[in-house]
């Protein structure tokens, strides 16, 4: 495996300005630590965090990019990837720029390692974007393409304007938060999916500049503190994290700690960022693993980024019948009754479910936030009147 550099410290830039954050505390030396993640960035007035979009003032922390987004789309809510989290249905999907991660394999690398706020073009209120996702049939909303960590207090206020009008909230994060933030995100999240990267530290500390341990923290934490639905990914990057040895220690300790009926989800790598020479992942090495895990008991493994109906479909835990065929984002068979349960055998299926599959299907839709934004706030305005 080859070397790979490490991130550069943070480095003074223009004054930061933006809304006040949560989570720091102020040093004997005069400098504010950021406590939102466990990178603790150390900075002066006018530094920002590894992050980029959380910076020192004054006056204490400040997120620069609440309010502003790198552009929204309508998914299918299988593509975060969720498979037993409203199946079907379509998820209203942001992120801003920015992550408090490196990894090197970053599939969003154009906006998580963004520098240019000019990026940012959409902006909308927190009310705006749950307008939005009602007028769009969306059932929820996904904080993802960069981790939700980095604008919590943002991800917070959307939840909340969310629920107000019975939309839920989803996080694609990779679990990288210190334990008291964590309280507050989760509590305001339905849903998680959660990147564990690999399974060593020594990949966490090379690839991504982080830790296994805070994130496996996390993981716990969803599963066993909290209502939020969990389910997990491996992306799994070929002589990286793809071993045998390393996907049973995986495995088993998922099983141990998270229990055999949340969702594992294996998915295909392919070349991007600053790992263009490795390979694809094959075919053949998702399905292994996908056999390691359930060998290590887990009931619903599932690979991803390729066309497999068998590997991606869902099956009961009681009478192996076939609940949900799913090839990609795109669901066939469905046999699950209104609340989730085996139509063969009345077995409870582990999940979220509110009713008959949902019928958006692959396709994606991108949202002008600029024309709704405007159009809420006349609304708005009409009716304080």
């Amino acid at each position: 495996m080859a070397e790979i550099e490490p991130t550069p410290a943070p480095t003074p830039t223009q004054p930061v300005t933006g809304v006040p954050g949560r989570y720091w505390h102020r040093l004997a030396d005069g400098r504010i630590q950021c406590d939102v993640c466990p990178r603790y960035c150390k900075l002066h007035p006018g530094q920002r965090g590894l992050c980029f979009v959380r910076g020192a003032s004054d006056d204490g922390i400040v997120l620069t990019t609440y309010g502003r987004s790198s552009g929204f789309c309508i998914d299918p809510v299988e593509k975060k990837p969720l498979n037993h989290f409203l199946p079907g249905s379509a998820i209203l999907s942001f992120g801003t720029a920015g992550c408090n991660l490196s990894c090197k394999f970053c599939q969003n690398w154009d906006m998580s390692k963004s520098r240019d706020m000019d990026k940012l073009a959409d902006q909308a209120s927190p009310a705006a974007i749950a307008a939005a996702a009602r007028a769009g049939g969306c059932r929820s909303v996904a904080f993802t393409y960069n981790d939700p960590t980095i604008f919590l207090e943002y991800a917070v206020d959307v939840a909340a304007a969310c629920r107000a009008v019975d939309v839920k909230t989803v996080a694609v994060t990779a679990g990288y938060i210190c334990a008291e933030p964590r309280i507050e995100f989760y509590r305001h999240m339905d849903a998680a999916n959660v990147d564990l990267k690999a399974f060593t530290e020594d990949f966490y500390k090379r690839v991504c500049a982080g830790q296994l341990d805070a994130v496996l923290d996390t993981l716990k934490y969803i599963r066993h503190e909290t209502t939020t639905w969990l389910e997990v990914t491996t992306l799994l990057i070929p002589g990286y994290n793809d071993s045998e040895a390393e996907v049973t220690r995986m495995s088993e300790w998922f099983a141990e700690n998270l229990g055999a009926e949340v969702p594992l989800h294996f998915t295909a790598f392919h070349p991007d960022h600053r790992m263009q020479d490795t390979a694809p992942t094959p075919h053949a090495t998702l399905l292994a693993a996908r056999s390691i895990a359930r060998k290590a008991g887990l009931k619903h493994v599932y690979v991803g980024n390729v066309h497999d109906e068998t590997a991606g479909s869902t099956y009961c835990t009681g009478c192996d019948a076939k609940l949900i065929g799913r090839d990609w984002y795109q669901l066939g068979t469905w046999n699950l009754t209104a609340d989730g349960r085996c139509t063969a055998c009345g077995t409870q299926c582990a999940g979220v479910f509110d009713g008959p599959a949902g019928t958006w299907g692959p396709k994606r839709q991108r949202v002008d936030m600029k024309k709704f934004t405007a159009a809420f706030a006349a609304q708005a305005q009409a009716h304080a009147r």
